[in-house]
């Protein structure tokens, strides 16, 4: 199967590559970038040196394919979606232009009105352990956000099982590669180093695809953190009625028992008791957990994935396995390092 990535010069777009590289069944056939065209993929990606002979191409060369994969600045192939559509039968987008189904919200978060509204309800959320049925049959997926997913997967069998009544806080942190690889004033190392700075007290674009998912108000706080890779969101989640640990424990397996990449992490003892994005970084896994006031009525919920891979490429290379009826788990088996 013919695979091509829009876009991808940027550290998304070096993710889907290096997966696709060994990806069992798929074959990247070209990888575009307007500034690198004509130049070997480990130009911008240099950890990608020997293994591979492509070179980038310009966007306007692209040939028809299997899939597309589109790694584009926010804002970009919701302008160019119809082009895109007569290369491939399937397309996954990974940047936020699709992953909200109502224009009122995405003119809401985005500050501009949706030039194309038709597509928002045609795109299926790219969210396997939840809408696994409708990507199997999908033509055009939306990969969510990178803390938008981690929340999802935290407080989705939450809202399945009708304990989401009042609002809940997300306290999400975010390494620097979440910022993408165009530098900016913030992402200057000086001004970075060293820093656990609050970049987005309230109103963060993802909070609306966890209100989307959840169907719950959600008020999201976001933070910058020295590291470079992983997100990492806390959960705080308001309980109508005492519960124990061992419910909960029962709900999150009923969800969770059989996913590929989720994975239950509350020990009593150790360093990594609870999930941690460092040993997360390269790997498709999200990895939950949670802990329960004396009382049992205040639930906190945590999640940790890599922001770059089960936050982006990876989640679109499993959604990609799950349309073609492949392995789910195909080219996305790495177990992650430790120490790293």
């Amino acid at each position: 199967m013919k695979i091509a990535v829009i876009g991808g010069s940027g550290y998304i777009g070096g993710e889907l590559i290096r997966l696709l590289l060994h990806h069992p069944h798929a074959t990247l056939v070209q990888a575009t970038s307007t500034r690198y065209a004509r130049r070997p993929l480990h130009a911008a990606h240099p950890n990608l040196r020997g293994q591979t002979d492509l070179t980038f191409v310009h966007p306007e060369a692209v040939e028809p394919c299997d899939a597309l994969l589109l790694a584009l600045p926010h804002g970009t192939a919701m302008q160019s979606l119809p082009r895109w559509l007569t290369l491939a039968p399937t397309v996954i987008d990974l940047s936020a232009d699709f992953r909200l189904r109502n224009a009122a919200d995405y003119a809401a978060y985005y500050d501009g009105t949706h030039p194309a509204p038709e597509w928002l309800s045609r795109f299926v959320p790219g969210i396997p352990e939840i809408n696994r049925a409708q990507i199997r049959e999908a033509s055009v997926i939306a990969v969510p956000g990178c803390m938008a997913n981690a929340a999802i997967l935290a407080l989705s069998p939450l809202a399945a099982a009708g304990l989401l009544r009042q609002p809940v806080v997300v306290d999400a942190r975010t390494g620097s590669s979440g910022s993408g690889a165009e530098p900016n004033p913030s992402s200057h190392h000086a001004e970075r180093s060293g820093v656990m700075r609050v970049f987005k007290p309230l109103g963060h674009r993802h909070t609306a695809e966890i209100r989307q998912i959840c169907n719950v108000p959600v008020y999201m706080t976001a933070t910058a953190v020295e590291a470079v890779r992983g997100v990492q969101v806390v959960c705080h989640v308001p309980l109508d009625a005492p519960t124990t640990e061992k419910a909960i424990w029962a709900l999150y397996r009923r969800c969770y028992a059989d996913e590929p990449f989720v994975r239950l992490v509350k020990q009593r003892a150790g360093v990594y008791r609870l999930p941690e994005p460092k040993i997360l970084s390269g790997t498709n896994f999200c990895d939950v957990g949670f802990a329960l006031d004396a009382d049992g009525r205040h639930l906190v919920v945590i999640a940790a994935l890599d922001n770059l891979v089960k936050g982006g490429a990876g989640n679109a290379i499993q959604c990609l396995n799950i349309a073609r009826g492949w392995d789910e788990r195909a080219g996305l088996r790495f177990a992650g390092l430790h120490p790293a």
